[in-house]
């Protein structure tokens, strides 16, 4: 099925919403802005709450029947009646954002019935604009892109948060190079793109994190897991999983089932 039939306008528009953020976000980046928290550690800006308004704004004025799921929005639990709902993350890595470390991302996912079948991640600063539609293949600035091929874990390329401890991953630094890398979005794309063999985090990360770079890895020939080893279902009551690893379908299952036992440690400790 030709990208023209299936999600053609979706993608189109997705990646309009993208780059209209993008020219948000860039308008502050370097500046001065206003920042909050959350809560203790979770910060947001100016340029979150303004780029999530844009992208609001042009995807649910083209699809207004779609559900909605964005970080930066109050929940609604009207979503989980939607069969469509678009997942959402104005900016993946705002603390990169604020440090200026250009490795934060624009991400925009669509479900369909639990399952991902579109994602946009977009980095304004180095002008990287990934996309995907279901049974498509993934693109980085239009021109194909796949996965990694390794299929050694040993001396393999593995992409993981700036701001996780550093110790967390010495299980996988015995085996693989470890590269810090900001925002998880962004992380997932470049693995999509075969600049790292994988990533994986320990933290509890949220649907708006993940969706759209999962699915993108996925249609990259890819596969993403969550700790437990299970493939992410979205549109969910609590949209958070416990640990999740991309990679190759060589090298996935191997590596997710070093963070479960990892995990599963930790717990226990």
């Amino acid at each position: 099925m030709s990208i023209e039939s299936h999600f053609a306008e979706e993608l189109e528009v997705a990646e309009l919403a993208a780059r209209e953020a993008g020219r948000v976000i860039m308008s502050f980046y370097g500046k001065k802005y206003r920042i909050e928290e959350k809560k203790k550690g979770d910060p947001v800006t100016e340029a979150d709450l303004e780029a999530n308004s844009r992208i609001r704004e042009i995807l649910l004025s083209r699809f207004p029947r779609d559900g909605w799921l964005s970080e930066e929005d109050m929940d609604n639990s009207e979503r989980l009646k939607a069969s469509r709902v678009w997942v959402v993350d104005p900016i993946d890595g705002t603390k990169e954002f604020i440090a200026g470390v250009p490795q934060f991302a624009v991400s925009i996912g669509l479900v369909l019935e639990g399952k991902a079948v579109l994602g946009v991640v977009y980095n304004p600063v180095q002008g990287q604009l990934f996309g995907a539609a279901r049974g498509e293949g993934a693109r980085l600035n239009g021109a194909p892109i796949h996965v990694s091929a390794r299929e050694q874990m040993e001396g393999a390329l593995l992409l993981v948060s700036r701001s996780e401890p550093r110790r967390r991953f010495q299980i996988f630094s015995d085996l693989c190079r470890v590269q810090p890398v900001g925002s998880i979005a962004y992380r997932l794309a470049l693995v999509a793109a075969g600049e790292g063999d994988g990533t994986l985090t320990f933290r509890s990360v949220h649907e708006w994190d993940v969706c759209a770079g999962a699915h993108i890895v996925e249609e990259a020939g890819g596969a993403v897991l969550d700790g437990a080893g299970r493939a992410l279902v979205f549109n969910q009551k609590e949209a958070l999983y416990r640990g999740v690893v991309a990679s190759n379908r060589n090298l996935a299952q191997s590596l997710q089932e070093i963070l479960a036992k990892a995990l599963s440690d930790r717990s226990k400790g």
